[in-house]
């Protein structure tokens, strides 16, 4: 407790601070060049990242944070040899705010980058990063460095070392943008909705559902009979009880253990990497993702049996009869070979959401789900006396395989989803999403109840108290679903449902906007309104002197928001605070918004770049309103919330990153009575 007291007030002291100061850039570099041989060199950039700040791993994310960014600049006589790979495993978490998993770093990284010098002369060779750091509480506008590495040409044959932290500004020059293969994958569907423990958690329920399905269950009484015909003394029979125990986890996580491993020693991370890397992000994977799934559901639902072939499973059971440590071998073989058909959909399912994870998620859910799946198997097969307690095998197993089923149809379309999302086809926006899992639960809602049947049903005369228990609960989620129809955010499932900008009628801000006058109305930004959008349908600007002329115009104060794309506590404000009715209301009536994205990458017209006093011209949106932001507020961080009257003059203390909706309004009606009182 004193750890975390401790913690909590630190954390405290920096808001305090990241209110009323600009923070100093906590990342800091070093650069080395390695001579590999025969013109090869292996260019290394380090970056010191302070606590409690974290880096942004290099994604990429569409719709999501910045990811760090590595710039080659083309010289003549230096080739690139393969892609930007980074010496740390990024951490990962799910992000509520951007509804995806993004990674980031931690503590220190080397990005690295492998070139071959062609020429006999020395070169010198151009890198940039752009990266973008974030701690609990505020995220900086995204930063960059520039790296100069004078390299020997061919016949030199020695390591001209960059000296540290050298850089030089290369603005003017013409770059092209290597795309990188970071040191872990990205997945579509990251703050820690599907961590770890989510994950474990999962499997652990899989695992123990497994049981209950009709494939499975009945293999207990006949696990239970094998061991009471070889144990023989007490002692012995639980030791081997154990190793059946342990023959289960083995044969389901090895096999996967195996495949992951020699894939990471032949290839390192990288390859592993890449691997994951591609199965989360690309179309194809997540495309045949979605359809294993429909199959797996098909299957469930009692379509069609995924059986192995009989002559594997009758090899198996003769060699359990041998006895001893073999035999009870065998005898776990047998029942992973003979459960397949019912637990081969579940294994399927979480090792495919394990890859939405880290390079080891994969090993660590399928050693959880066996354990689980194990656990009930070895305590029967310890303790015999137990099984005379297990209800008989009825019609009740195949309704839980029909109920996974449906599971199945609504959990595979979120590679659907994800596939769509970002390739941007528009085929499973976020209301088509929603209208299909209303339908898939409503009729699992009727299942429960008796209204449907499948194949391998047996016919109920009545309904039971455990699925009428079942069946509330059930249509209590779809009546939960149905205002997401009409742009409720249903904010429990944002790690599942595509984001909102992909609903095509908000009836949520359709009504917001009848009550705004018609002044307001035209209280929308030219500039920029194409491409970038107020939350909750708010009128506003993204161009700093357009808003501050129509404020002078109308005649009310400025809400000056400073924002980011990848800024997860601006995400935060907008769906906890700004989403309050008289939040919006005092925003919509009382206000002109002006929306300051300082991280968005959009290169304006030369006319709208800005000269700095050392030379450095910003061509991006994001950096403009990055460097207005420090200069004229002297922060950097986000989100920054500052009210001024229509002249610029600041009318009340700024505010940051606090999610009490009364201290945000108090703010905002002070903001409002200063006004009043300078007219």
């Amino acid at each position: 407790m004193k750890l975390k007291s401790l913690l909590f007030a630190l954390a405290a002291l920096f808001v305090a601070f990241s209110a009323n100061g600009q923070i100093e850039e906590p990342v800091s570099w070093t650069q080395k060049s390695v001579d590999k041989g025969d013109g090869n060199y292996e260019l290394r950039m380090t970056a010191t990242i302070e606590h409690p700040f974290h880096m942004y791993d290099m994604g990429p994310y569409v719709d999501g944070p910045n990811a760090t960014t590595v710039t080659f600049t083309p010289v003549e006589g230096v080739d690139t040899v393969g892609t930007v790979t980074a010496s740390a495993e990024p951490k990962k978490m799910f992000d509520e705010g951007f509804g995806m998993e993004i990674g980031y770093y931690e503590g220190s990284v080397t990005f690295v980058q492998n070139v071959k010098v062609t020429s006999a002369e020395p070169v010198t060779v151009k890198m940039n990063i752009e990266w973008q750091t974030c701690n609990d509480v505020t995220c900086l506008p995204p930063a960059d460095e520039d790296f100069i590495f004078k390299l020997d040409g061919v016949k030199g044959g020695t390591v001209a070392a960059a000296s540290e932290g050298a850089s030089a500004d290369v603005s003017a020059t013409e770059t092209t943008v290597v795309p990188v293969q970071e040191g872990n994958g990205e997945v579509s569907q990251l703050k820690r909705e599907s961590s770890i423990w989510s994950t474990i958690i999962a499997a652990i329920l899989w695992g123990f559902a497994a049981l209950l399905t009709p494939c499975v269950f009945p293999m207990v009484p006949m696990t239970v009979s094998f061991f009471m015909k070889s144990s023989g003394s007490k002692s012995k029979g639980r030791f081997m009880a154990a190793f059946y125990g342990f023959s289960i986890i083995a044969l389901y996580t090895l096999p996967i253990a195996i495949i992951i491993l020699i894939t990471y020693i032949a290839g390192g991370d990288a390859v592993t990497a890449d691997i994951f890397n591609w199965l989360s992000t690309h179309w194809l994977p997540n495309i045949v993702f979605f359809l294993v799934f429909m199959i797996f559901a098909a299957s469930f639902l009692g379509a069609f049996e995924i059986v192995l072939p009989s002559s594997l499973v009758n090899k198996s059971d003769a060699k359990a009869d041998k006895g001893g440590l073999v035999g009870v071998f065998f005898m776990a073989l047998t029942l992973v070979l003979v459960s397949f058909s019912c637990t081969g959909p579940i294994v399927g399912t979480i090792l495919v959401q394990s890859t939405q994870g880290a390079v080891w998620e994969p090993i660590l859910t399928m050693f959880v789900f066996s354990a689980a799946f194990a656990l009930p198997f070895t305590i029967f097969a310890f303790f015999p006396s137990l099984l005379k307690n297990l209800p008989k095998s009825g019609g009740w197993l195949n309704s839980v395989k029909v109920v996974l089923g449906f599971i199945e149809l609504a959990l595979g379309l979120k590679f659907l989803s994800v596939a769509d999302q970002t390739y941007h086809w528009g085929l499973l926006d976020r209301e088509v999403y929603i209208a299909l899992w209303i339908v898939i639960f409503s009729m699992l809602g009727f299942y429960l109840l008796g209204k449907l049947r499948f194949a391998h049903d047996s016919e109920e005369p009545y309904v039971k108290v455990k699925k009428l228990i079942l069946a509330i609960i059930t249509f209590a989620f779809v009546v939960y679903l149905i205002p997401g129809m009409f742009g409720a955010p249903l904010k429990a499932l944002s790690g599942y449902l595509p984001p909102m900008h992909t609903h095509d009628f908000n009836l949520l801000e359709a009504a917001g906007s009848q009550s705004v006058s018609s002044a307001d109305v035209e209280a929308r930004g030219k500039k920029y309104s194409d491409f970038l959008h107020m939350a909750h349908g708010l009128n506003g600007f993204f161009d700093y002197e357009e808003g501050m002329e129509y404020a002078r115009k109308v005649g009310k104060p400025v809400l000056v928001d400073f924002t980011g794309h990848g800024c997860v506590n601006c995400r935060e404000m907008e769906a906890n605070v700004w989403s309050d009715k008289e939040v919006l209301r005092i925003l919509n009536q009382d206000y002109v918004i002006i929306s300051l994205y300082v991280d968005d990458k959009k290169e304006l017209p030369e006319s709208d770049w800005v000269t700095l006093p050392n030379g450095k011209v910003l061509k991006t949106l994001g950096k403009i309103n990055a460097q207005f932001q420090a200069e004229r507020f002297g922060v950097n961080g986000q989100p920054y919330y500052v009210i001024l009257d229509n002249e610029g003059k600041e009318l009340v203390e700024p505010r940051g990153y606090n999610l009490s909706v009364p201290g945000y309004i108090d703010f905002l009606n002070s903001g409002v009575a200063k006004y009043k009182e300078k007219d």
